[in-house]
């Protein structure tokens, strides 16, 4: 498959399921993601951007609750096989063109810098493959939600030092003063929708001029804040799936509900772009609280 076309069978199943989920209970199809965990590479590296919604999507389609993944010869190397007949998922691999250094722009000296080339390939869950139960069986994840993770987000987010207002009913970012505004905890159904609504805010917190300055006016238009508000609610789930706490679907979000489908709809690349902008987030954040992920991540430039 091109990565054109998987750009494609991902943004049509994106919409198709926001279409769903307007029908339904306001569940977004990225908090698959929160509710599965970051997935991993059979070697243990995580999954990032565009490829760590992608996946915990497909999982969920077919009812797998491992998170790992790995192509053909990945599951061979740890001495497992992919049952015949099994269907593969496709995720995205970026590789860095090399030009040569004799090539330089036209406007001046400078040699051109290197390029980023979207391919697609193969990738098999654990699920559908012989022999991984005792991979699996090292790699069991404790419990969502517990008092140990609500501890650790507390703790997280009071690293992180942004200025948050607690109280009030309604939950916000507000640039002019640069200001986290959320309702106190008590007044949330559950205390994992509390940090969830957390990270959102601190998503939209990560985007001040003087931290990730992300202006998403150029790319999207009159789209912007739409664009802004997905940037947030997918690095939220991001945020959700790496700390082991439970997504919340928002109520008020249906209002961007028409931006978000009108933004996937023009542009089947949007999703990259949105998808990347909530990965830095997510990265800024985890460097202001000191928080440390897995060394060996599997990122988007390197193969399973």
């Amino acid at each position: 498959m091109r990565a054109d076309d998987l750009f494609t069978t991902i943004t049509a199943q994106l919409i198709d399921d926001i279409e769903t989920g307007k029908a339904g209970d306001w569940r977004m199809p990225w908090h698959t993601l929160a509710d599965a965990g970051t997935p991993e590479s059979v070697d243990g590296r995580r999954y990032r951007g565009l490829n760590s919604i992608w996946l915990p999507m497909v999982a969920a389609a077919h009812g797998w609750t491992s998170g790992t993944w790995a192509t053909y010869r990945g599951w061979q190397r740890h001495r497992a096989q992919v049952r015949r007949g099994e269907r593969a998922a496709q995720v995205v691999l970026w590789k860095q063109t090399r030009p040569d250094d004799t090539d330089h722009t036209d406007s001046d000296d400078e040699p051109r810098r290197p390029r980023l080339l979207a391919r697609a390939y193969a990738v098999f869950a654990a699920e559908q493959v012989d022999g991984a139960d005792e991979i699996l069986a090292r790699r069991r994840q404790p419990a969502r939600d517990t008092p140990e993770r609500i501890d650790a987000a507390e703790t997280y987010f009071a690293a992180v030092g942004a200025h948050v207002e607690r109280g009030g009913n309604r939950a916000y970012y507000q640039p002019a003063t640069d200001e986290i505004h959320v309702p106190d905890l008590d007044r949330f159904e559950l205390a994992p929708n509390f940090y969830a609504t957390l990270a959102h805010e601190h998503a939209h917190w990560t985007g001040h001029p003087t931290r990730l300055a992300r202006d998403l006016t150029g790319r999207f238009g009159d789209d912007s804040y739409a664009a802004e508000e997905l940037v947030a609610e997918l690095a939220a789930a991001m945020w959700c799936a790496q700390h082991g706490i439970s997504a919340v679907t928002r109520p008020d979000h249906a209002a961007y509900l028409a931006g978000w489908l009108r933004i996937l709809r023009a542009d089947t690349r949007a999703l990259i772009t949105a998808s990347s902008k909530a990965q830095a987030a997510v990265d800024h954040l985890n460097t202001a609280a000191g928080h440390t992920t897995d060394a060996n991540e599997h990122t988007e430039e390197s193969a399973a």
